[in-house]
């Protein structure tokens, strides 16, 4: 069996600076957390004395993906450079004032879910004798995005979204 690395897929990006994003080493668990919302009206109680509740919706997913670990000392060469400049323009890419960030479609084996990212965390690690860092762990929290109301996004096609929620 192929090992498949799991990525983050540019599918909107208004500024044209964001590239994919596929991890050197895969994630050791995927958490997700979606929050249920419901309204209460202390006043309004039943005959158990609690209050009412009603549904008023959802909240997205939102997830981390953590400690993620790129490493460069083999070649030599800057994990900033090769793979850390490119995971900062999720969270900096725009070409003006009135552009977002890149959207993002989490895939591994199968596709999760439309994203944006709400924190990035990066730590460099290891450095070469003249300072060049050639470690980083990683931390990138993503929000759910609803796919039809991006702007300027890719249209879906046929079987994008294997799996719409976890």
């Amino acid at each position: 069996m192929k090992l498949e690395k799991a990525k983050l897929i540019v599918h909107s990006d208004p500024s044209g600076q964001a590239k994919d994003i596929e991890f050197m080493y895969n994630p050791s668990e995927l958490d997700f957390t979606r929050r249920i919302i419901w309204d209460s009206d202390v006043g309004d109680r039943g005959t158990t004395l609690l209050p009412k509740v009603n549904f008023s919706g959802v909240e997205p997913y939102s997830f981390t993906l953590k400690n993620l670990l790129f490493d460069t000392y083999e070649k030599k060469t800057s994990v900033l450079k090769e793979y850390i400049d490119n995971i900062k323009k999720g969270a900096t890419a725009r070409s003006n004032t009135l552009t977002r960030p890149p959207v993002y479609i989490l895939t591994w084996h199968d596709s999760y879910f439309h994203c944006v990212m709400t924190s990035l965390n990066y730590r460099l690690t290891l450095f070469l004798a003249d300072g060049t860092p050639v470690k980083a762990i990683v931390n990138i929290a993503l929000e759910e995005v609803d796919p039809e109301n991006i702007a300027g996004g890719k249209p879906p096609t046929t079987g994008t979204l294997s799996k719409k929620f976890p």
